[in-house]
């Protein structure tokens, strides 16, 4: 049983090793997430307040961050796997177009609730900028 237990974590940490460049793409696509879903729930909070309504946090919505991260996660790492080792000659970085799609989203949503939290004109203006930007470059690809 050891034997089969040494050769099953070595399996892991090899697997773990090919997979470990991508885990900067990971980490900052989940560093973005994090940092919208902080916002997000103190744009909220804020909003009620501003109602006078009452305010909760919701555990449906964390899991569905939980979710979106582990998605994203495994997204970004299918498409380094496509890009490493299946079409490598082509150069195409799909992985490092997703990540910078997913953040380029989060960023987004970042400055709807900064917007939000501050009611500055500037998050306002920089949040229609990054909407028109992602549009264009959404339509050139």
């Amino acid at each position: 049983m050891e034997i089969l237990y040494k050769y099953i974590s070595g399996l892991l940490a090899a697997f773990a090793a090919v997979l470990c460049p991508a885990a900067t793409l990971v980490a900052v696509a989940t560093l973005f997430i994090l940092i919208d879903f902080i916002t997000g729930v103190t744009a909220s909070r804020i909003e009620a307040r501003r109602a006078n309504k009452e305010w909760w946090f919701e555990s449906r919505k964390a899991w569905r961050t939980v979710l979106k991260s582990g998605f994203v996660a495994i997204s970004i790492v299918m498409m380094w796997i496509i890009d490493h080792y299946l079409l490598e000659f082509m150069h195409l970085n799909l992985a490092n177009l997703f990540t910078g799609f997913v953040c380029g989203v989060e960023l987004w949503s970042f400055l709807e609730n900064a917007a939000s939290i501050s009611r500055s004109p500037l998050f306002d203006a920089l949040g229609r900028w990054v909407k028109r930007r992602i549009g264009e470059e959404v339509d050139n690809e």
